[in-house]
């Protein structure tokens, strides 16, 4: 959610440090639920903290480290980097709850019911969120890569 991995690791420390100071109260079974609430509001926080939306040319760069040799070619490399920014800066455009749905159940694999408990939404209004999330992702990408290509060949 905030596309920089230190803040990240910071929020991360804090959620962890509030669940050892509630840990008494907290029932085992909702545990990540919790959890998932807790770092969701910090996320919210920080980002409102900050008042300012982040760049679309910052992005988490590929390491050439972490690739197996000879798996991924420069080409698909240089493609994948792109589709990146892209969907960040189409999941920025959404807004919340509909980033927060999408990356829990398409980048995260939570199950809906798990999405609906984190986010304190009814089960079928996270269906429908979803949709009209995923519809409105795939009309801000379709509107980015028509800009993409008539740019390439103005």
């Amino acid at each position: 959610m905030l596309g920089d991995k230190n803040l990240a690791a910071d929020l991360t420390q804090d959620v962890f440090i509030k669940l050892w100071e509630h840990k008494v109260r907290l029932d085992p079974d909702r545990l990540i639920g919790w959890l998932l609430t807790v770092a969701r509001n910090s996320c919210i926080d920080a980002m409102r903290k900050m008042k300012v939306r982040r760049s679309v040319t910052e992005s988490d760069e590929f390491s050439l480290d972490s690739l197996s040799s000879g798996e991924i070619g420069p080409d698909r490399l240089a493609s994948n980097a792109m589709f990146s920014v892209r969907l960040k800066k189409a999941l920025d455009t959404i807004g919340e709850p509909y980033k927060s749905i999408v990356v829990l159940r398409e980048i995260q694999d939570y199950k809906y019911e798990e999405i609906g408990e984190v986010l304190n939404l009814p089960l079928n209004t996270v269906k429908v969120y979803l949709h009209r999330a995923r519809k409105a992702l795939r009309e801000e990408l379709k509107n980015e890569l028509t800009e993409a290509t008539t740019h390439d060949y103005a």
